[in-house]
């Protein structure tokens, strides 16, 4: 029988690659055969995320703004002109935005949030989902965060682009019913990153740093999770081992939001 888990052949475009959890999926979805277009905005940090992959990846970088949408479609051109298809797309780039209560919040900080969070995911699907319609096969996983299913202070424009996220991925799963095309999310919870001090030092400007036990004592298993635990439930629900599953949302938090 075929090994369901491996992705040999298959085309991967992957935004926010030069993020950790992005550098983490790309590494994964390589070891696992497939080939890999890696979408960043900068062309110096794509170089670093793709230089260790195996020459079975033919990593292409490629530099460009989600929210831009000629430079969505641009990249998704490039990604057919060179492999003629796409059959996994991981729509993950994303930004946390300011770390400040509602009331003090500047319009223009919450517009970009939504830009790159929101609509940077629903270019990525206007313009993936003809291709992998065309083909009738393919799997869209889009990053949205256990902050799309529960409140949190300070980052509520963040929560509500992750909610407006888990919404694109449920109503794209419905329009796709029907095809081999499928479409989920995944939900980190706190997870050893950039993003994830950038929201504890907003949190806390001017002070020490928070001790790593003093966070962790919010989840209940007693740690932080690693990019490499978001890449590999992204690596499942590209993989033919998950063909029955199409508008779920996956969390990976350690039961953070269990209770």
């Amino acid at each position: 029988m075929p090994d369901r888990i491996r992705l040999d052949g298959k085309v991967a475009v992957v935004t926010g690659a030069a993020g950790v959890i992005g550098t983490a999926t790309i590494r994964l979805l390589a070891e696992r055969g497939a080939r890999i277009v890696a979408v960043d905005r900068r062309e110096a940090d794509l170089q670093a995320a793709i230089r260790d992959l195996p020459a079975s990846a033919q990593a292409l970088p490629i530099a460009a703004d989600v929210t831009s949408e000629d430079e969505v479609a641009d990249y998704v051109r490039a990604a057919t002109d060179k492999f003629g298809a796409i059959d996994v797309f991981y729509n993950n780039a994303g930004v946390e935005g300011d770390i400040r209560p509602i009331t003090q919040y500047p319009l223009e900080a919450f517009r970009k949030v939504i830009d790159v969070n929101v609509v940077g995911v629903f270019l990525g699907l206007k313009h993936v989902l003809p291709v992998m319609l065309k083909q009738n096969k393919g799997s869209i996983i889009n990053t949205a965060s256990i902050a799309g299913l529960i409140g949190s202070p300070d980052i509520a424009v963040y929560s509500a682009s992750k909610h407006a996220v888990i919404g694109l991925t449920k109503s794209a799963a419905l329009e796709c019913a029907g095809t081999d095309v499928r479409v989920n999310c995944v939900c980190p919870g706190l997870i050893d990153s950039r993003m994830l001090s950038s929201i504890i030092q907003g949190r806390n400007p001017g002070n020490a740093p928070v001790p790593n036990d003093r966070i962790v004592e919010r989840i209940p298993a007693r740690r932080l999770g690693q990019p490499s635990e978001v890449a590999s439930i992204v690596a499942f629900l590209a993989s033919d081992d998950s063909s029955y599953v199409s508008g779920s949302a996956y969390t990976v938090d350690g039961a953070r939001t269990a209770g």
